[in-house]
């Protein structure tokens, strides 16, 4: 089951608003939050389970007649519980940028190409021991209008859901050695250091492919004192 609350975990989570991220001041709440009670149609709907859901969703470079360009990554992981354990048959999307920094997106606008063969999501469930996987393109930094030369670094967005709607955590994964991490604000709005690097991947020799694709792995944490941090 994820755990999701609606007020963030104070030595995990990025606050509502963090001053360097611009845009949270206009959508932080001003006002003390009010918890109100989970009702039959916050606990059991609607349903993200496996219904339509195949294995060549997660392959993000086989969705199109052509090769996507960039660099070919495997990004795997487990989904777990505050003890521990593996979070079995839970929906897990992914969207991101393409190799050059841009979405396919109206939105994106900044002038880097769009690919054609290139869409930037993909979903999966996890299996039995709660392992993900995607097939993907490492995506590129992009810039952004938060402040003067700002830009993001690479990253890929996760989304994971439990059972119902309110069973949501959505954060960011992050890439080693990216220079761009200690000058980005969503970053470094997690106030906990551990917690913050939690969001980076691991380089992962064994889940490398050779003549294929680098490999990282990635856990998510639902709950507990190592949860994975909210990145949006």
């Amino acid at each position: 089951m994820v755990s999701t609350s609606n007020m963030p975990h104070v030595a995990v989570d990025p606050p509502y608003d963090a001053p360097a991220y611009a845009s949270t001041s206009l959508r932080a709440p001003k006002h003390a939050l009010i918890p109100l009670p989970h009702g039959p149609t916050e606990r059991s709907g609607p349903d993200f389970g496996a219904r339509g859901v195949t294995q060549a969703d997660a392959d993000l470079t086989r969705q199109h007649s052509g090769e996507p360009l960039g660099e070919r990554i495997i990004v795997t992981g487990q989904l777990l519980d505050a003890d521990g354990r593996p979070i079995r048959q839970q929906l897990i999307e992914v969207w991101q940028a393409n190799a050059a920094g841009r979405y396919a997106h109206d939105l994106d606008q900044h002038p880097a190409p769009l690919d054609a063969n290139f869409s930037g999501a993909g979903r999966c469930l996890t299996d039995e021991q709660g392992t993900y996987r995607f097939t993907t393109i490492k995506p590129g930094a992009y810039p952004w209008k938060n402040h003067q030369n700002a830009w993001r670094p690479a990253h890929i967005h996760f989304s994971v859901f439990g059972h119902s709607f309110t069973e949501r955590l959505v954060t960011q994964m992050y890439f080693p050695g990216d220079p761009l991490l200690a000058i980005d604000p969503i970053y470094q709005s997690i106030r906990d250091v551990r917690a913050r690097e939690r969001l980076i991947a691991a380089f992962d020799i064994e889940t490398t492919v050779e003549e294929w694709a680098l490999g990282y792995r990635f856990d998510i944490v639902v709950a507990g004192h190592l949860a994975t941090p909210l990145g949006v």
